[in-house]
C-alpha cells in the first residue's frame, strides 16, 4: 500500500477546478517530483493533499487513511509536514524559537532539534540569530528543518529551490537527499526539473491540470519531450 495515495482528484479555487481527476501515489521511502510549467497544477496538488485546499471529486489517502476531509492541523498529527514555497519563516524570531515552534506537537522536541542541527550545521552556528538576518538559502534550510521538527513519515516541498542561487540550489537539493536517507519520504514540486528529476526515484509532469506523463526520474531525464519542454534540450 502506498505511503500516500491521491485517486482521482479535482480541486482548484472558487468554482475553479485547476486540477480534473489527478491520480498520483508515493510510496513509503521515496522522493516523488511533480514537475511541468507554471499553472499546471503543481502546487494546487499540494495544497489539496495538505488540507489547504477542499477537492470537489476523488479521495487521498495517507498511510492507510483517508484524508480527503480532514483539514491540515489533523494532517500534521497524521505525520505530515509541509514546507510552503517562499521560505516562510518567523523572520523576528530567533533560529532556535522557529524550530521550538515547528514542534507544537511533540515532547521529544530537544532531542529531534539536536538532530536538526546535526542535519543542518549552519542552523546550529545562528541558533541565537533572528531569522530575518538569515540568507535565503539559511531561511530555505530553517524552513526544511522546522517542518521536520515533528519527524514527519512524509514532508511535503513546494518549490524549495524558489529564488535561490545555483550554489544554494545544489545545497538544498543535497539536503533533500540526505532527509530522505535518515528515513523521511518527500513529495516535492519544482521548478528546476532537471535536479528534481535527477534526485527523484518518480515523477509526474503536470500540464493544464492532468497528468501527461509518469515514471522514473531518470527515465524522464530522457525522454524527447520533457528534455524539450523543461530542460532546454
Amino acid at each position: 500500500m502506498p505511503l500516500l495515495s491521491v485517486e482521482n482528484i479535482s480541486s482548484g479555487y472558487g468554482k475553479n477546478n485547476v486540477l480534473q481527476g489527478v491520480s498520483f501515489h508515493v510510496d513509503e521511502g521515496e522522493i516523488v517530483a511533480l514537475i511541468g510549467p507554471n499553472g499546471a497544477g503543481k502546487s494546487t496538488a499540494l495544497k489539496t493533499v495538505f488540507g489547504f485546499l477542499r477537492n470537489s471529486a476523488g479521495k487521498i489517502y495517507f498511510d492507510g487513511k483517508d484524508i480527503t476531509l480532514k483539514k491540515p492541523h489533523e494532517i500534521v498529527r497524521l505525520g505530515m509536514s509541509f514546507v510552503h514555497q517562499g521560505r516562510q519563516v518567523f523572520r523576528n524570531m530567533t533560529v532556535e524559537e522557529n524550530l521550538v515552534l515547528g514542534a507544537f506537537i511533540d515532547r521529544k522536541s530537544e532531542k529531534i532539534k539536536e538532530q536538526i542541527y546535526s542535519m543542518f550545521p549552519i542552523l546550529k552556528k545562528k541558533r541565537n540569530a533572528v531569522a530575518s538576518t538569515l540568507s535565503g538559502g539559511q531561511q530555505q534550510q530553517l524552513a526544511i528543518g522546522r517542518a521536520l521538527m515533528l519527524s514527519p513519515k512524509l514532508l511535503l516541498l513546494d518549490e524549495p529551490s524558489l529564488g535561490l542561487d545555483p550554489k544554494t540550489v545544489r545545497l538544498v537539493f543535497d539536503k533533500i537527499e540526505s532527509i530522505r536517507k535518515a528515513g523521511t519520504t518527500l513529495l516535492l514540486v519544482e521548478q528546476n526539473a532537471r535536479m528534481a528529476l535527477e534526485i527523484s526515484d518518480r515523477a509526474y509532469v503536470f500540464e493544464t491540470g492532468q497528468i501527461k506523463l509518469e515514471g522514473a526520474g531518470t527515465q524522464l531525464l530522457k525522454t524527447k519531450s520533457v528534455q524539450r519542454l523543461y530542460l532546454g534540450g
